[in-house]
């Protein structure tokens, strides 16, 4: 493998795609892969289509029965036959029958796959989190999940029954007209031809303008979503003014570009109207002219014309069809890479199970980067079963990196995240494990963790819905929420609102902890968990986990000296690699990476004297614990 070079700088996330494009705003075969999800619903899929060839032919025969009946009553003077009127009547009711049952159909199928593709666009987010998802906007993601998948109704629902029963009662009809007259064909072949091509030579360009509008429907909804979450801080800061109009400007060029996209499908539904139009009219004069040579029936001649245009206008409807599809494969090609979205790491092959009792964790000469320079550029630091280590380094040295790891959100480029049992036995790779036994085995809380929209004591089961009510009281009152609940009206019982909003950072930080313990993890890693909490809350919120952490391993990134002294080892990260390891004591005697770490910033002459009378101002603070 070539060698990463070695970098202190730890970007914070790979780069992510553009939030409100796609990279081929006209991409081949983007609808075609969304077929696929039909497959487990064949049986409506077929039901569908019979229901929407009834429909169709029902139509085209209904009208020509029609037609021909007039013409035989214009020339023969005779009335229809009760048995014409009986099967007329018959026509228009199972055509009605057809299209309701059609329309019912159809939908239904439309919006199970779209249930069906909701969930695997959330899929695909997921695994490939947080590499896919990073840098983008929560208003473009929602575009995609909601908005996108939602546009793809219409192909579902309409084009593909629509297509086949239109391809099968064209066939039928050009037959008959065959047997009425071949010369019949000249006008309504080319017609059918025209219709269906001219969707094909403009691909391109409507899916170039269904591009646009998807996108700038995409930034609307992010504009929206980021001015709802800010509303508070663009009203403190006067700024509401200015994102008024950045909302007016993003609506303007939504409407320019639906306009645009409407204009040209109204263009092309004329243009299409006239070549009916058209094969009717040579249709007419063929079947006019034969009918005074005495090659045709005179009552054939209107029904001629009839059964022309009921040929002819189920496959003006396919072309628009087609049209309209086109405009969607932008939307199809968002959902296309959010469901094939690759995991940042790979499902194990071969699973092995965790092993039992506590156990410890290693990085092993682990080196990784975002694409760009080395972030760790091979780390080893080992966590025992029982021990708290605290890991500390410079703002973009990789500590974050190292909980990503953890949770595995990616793989090493080299090296090995291990689990390491306390009994005699072999490590595991994370890599090894399966998604469920990894997380109930580690539990990564960071410092932004958010709560979602329910009650405290719904947040708190998140990673643990069969937790009973003495289990979540028990960890609420080792990270302090039983006090928080306490200033709630309705206790465990109060929602908190959505992203947690009623509640403090401080308050957050004790529910996301509370969450990532009620599961039972055996190893804890704690990325600035504690960021929000004032120096008391840090100290209370320590004792409470070192009562609790006999056997579990705990990794602590911090950069307060309190938080970080607690510790019972402590190891420096620097240039991608752990540079210093030890006790607080022993680092501040040897007067190295650790002391220089927590006075950078300051200007006292003797960096342990700055570093000591920081630590003592957070040691008094913090009640002396």
């Amino acid at each position: 493998m070539t060698p990463i070079p070695r970098t202190t700088q730890d970007p914070p996330q790979p780069p992510a795609p553009p939030t409100t494009q796609v990279p081929d705003p006209a991409p081949t075969g983007a609808l075609r892969s969304l077929l696929p999800v039909l497959g487990a619903h064949r049986a409506t899929v077929l039901r569908t289509c019979l229901a929407a060839l009834v429909d169709q032919a029902a139509l085209v025969a209904l009208v020509t029965l029609a037609a021909y009946t007039v013409g035989t009553a214009v020339i023969e003077h005779r009335p229809p036959a009760p048995g014409t009127v009986a099967v007329l009547i018959g026509l228009v009711l199972l055509r009605a029958l057809a299209t309701w049952r059609e329309m019912d159909l159809s939908h239904d199928l439309a919006y199970r796959v779209l249930a069906e593709l909701r969930v695997r666009v959330f899929d695909g987010l997921a695994r490939s989190a947080p590499a896919r998802i990073a840098g983008r906007r929560s208003g473009d993601l929602a575009a995609t999940a909601l908005g996108d998948v939602e546009a793809l109704e219409f192909f579902y629902a309409h084009a593909i029954a629509q297509l086949l029963a239109s391809g099968v009662v064209f066939a039928v009809s050009a037959a008959v007209l065959a047997t009425l007259g071949p010369w019949l064909l000249l006008a309504v072949v080319p017609a059918a031809l025209l219709l269906l091509w001219s969707p094909l030579i403009e691909a391109r360009g409507r899916a170039e303008r269904g591009h646009r509008t998807r996108s700038a429907l995409a930034e609307l909804s992010s504009e929206t979503v980021e001015s709802v979450d800010g509303l508070r801080e663009l009203l403190m800061t006067g700024s509401l003014n200015r994102r008024r109009a950045r909302l007016r400007a993003a609506g303007r060029r939504l409407a320019r570009a639906q306009r645009a996209e409407q204009s040209w499908e109204t263009g092309a539904g004329a243009v299409r109207d006239l070549l009916v139009v058209a094969a009717v009219i040579g249709v007419v004069a063929a079947a006019a002219d034969a009918a005074s040579a005495g090659r045709l029936d005179g009552a054939w001649a209107p029904a001629a014309m009839a059964l022309a245009l009921g040929a002819l206008a189920p496959v003006s409807e396919s072309a628009a069809a087609l049209g309209r599809a086109g405009g969607l494969r932008a939307a199809a090609a968002r959902v296309r890479a959010a469901v094939h979205a690759p995991a940042g790491a790979p499902a194990a092959t071969a699973p092995r199970p965790v092993p039992p009792g506590p156990l410890g964790l290693r990085l092993r000469g682990v080196r990784f980067g975002y694409g760009g320079g080395a972030v760790l550029d091979g780390v080893d630091l080992t966590v025992r079963p029982g021990e708290t280590v605290a890991l500390v380094g410079a703002s973009g040295a990789g500590k974050s990196t190292c909980a990503h790891l953890l949770a595995r959100y990616w793989d090493p480029a080299e090296g090995a995240v291990e689990l390491v049992p306390l009994a005699p036995a072999h490590p595991v790779d994370l890599r090894d494990l399966a998604e469920d036994d990894l997380r109930a085995a580690v539990s990564v809380v960071g410092q932004e963790a958010p709560l979602f929209h329910g009650t405290l004591a719904e947040n708190l089961r998140l990673g643990a819905p069969d937790a009973t009510a003495d289990e979540v009281d028990a960890v609420a009152r080792i990270c302090g929420v039983d006090t928080v609940a306490a200033t709630l009206p309705d206790g465990l019982d109060t929602a908190v609102g959505e992203r947690g909003a009623t509640l403090s950072g401080g308050q957050r930080a004790r529910v996301a902890l509370a969450r990532g313990l009620l599961s039972g993890p055996r190893v804890l890693v704690l990325d600035e968990t504690t960021a929000h909490l004032d120096h008391r809350g840090d100290a209370e919120l320590a004792r409470a986990l070192a009562a609790d952490s006999a056997t579990r391993a705990t990794l602590v990134i911090a950069h307060r000296p309190a938080t970080v002294r607690r510790a019972d080892r402590i190891a420096v990260l620097d240039g991608g690699r752990i540079v210093e390891e030890g006790t607080w004591d022993e680092l501040i005697r040897a007067d190295g990476p650790l002391t220089h770490l927590f006075a950078r910033d300051r200007t006292a002459a003797d960096p342990r004297t700055a570093v000591r009378e920081r630590t003592t101002a957070d040691w008094e603070a913090s009640g002396g614990s």
